[in-house]
């Protein structure tokens, strides 16, 4: 009997996979634990119709990902920080910080996309890596002024 998945089922196959499986597991175990449905043409015509939209819209988010990374790289942005003398500032320069001032000029980042190799302790320009899609460079400066503690 041909089934579609509901759900991850170990052994047999990932959630919307089209399985072949013996009539009484279909009946006894998938059905009864609503791990699956069977296969009618209309189920699979669906699944099919529902699967090709996930995608189109996969390399939709893809192609705008590209293009808002493409528009980021070399922008420059600015933090400050309370800093002493010598240009140690006290405390860090954090992901969450550098997305906020991506949020000043226009561009939502979420702060887990911004990679940092280690917190940004003394003032000056600073090359980060965004990461929005894989295989696509994007950096930014970010410069690092210190203002006085008063």
């Amino acid at each position: 009997m041909k089934v579609i998945l509901l759900q991850d089922v170990k052994g047999t196959g990932k959630k919307g996979d089209v399985c072949e499986v013996s009539d009484g597991y279909a009946r006894n175990m998938l059905f009864k634990k609503n791990l699956a449905k069977e296969a009618t043409a209309v189920e699979v015509n669906s699944l099919k119709i529902k699967k090709e939209a996930e995608e189109f819209h996969r390399r939709e988010e893809e192609k705008r990902l590209t293009a808002l990374a493409k528009e980021i790289h070399g922008k420059q942005v600015t933090c400050t920080a309370f800093a002493g003398a010598n240009g140690k500032i006290f405390g860090a320069i954090t992901s969450a910080e550098i997305s906020v001032a991506l949020a000043k000029i226009g561009y939502e980042i979420d702060k887990k996309k911004i990679v940092l190799q280690e917190p940004i302790k003394k003032t000056g320009v600073y090359d980060v890596e965004i990461k929005l899609i894989s295989g696509i460079p994007c950096k930014i400066k970010v410069e690092v002024l210190g203002s006085d503690r008063k």
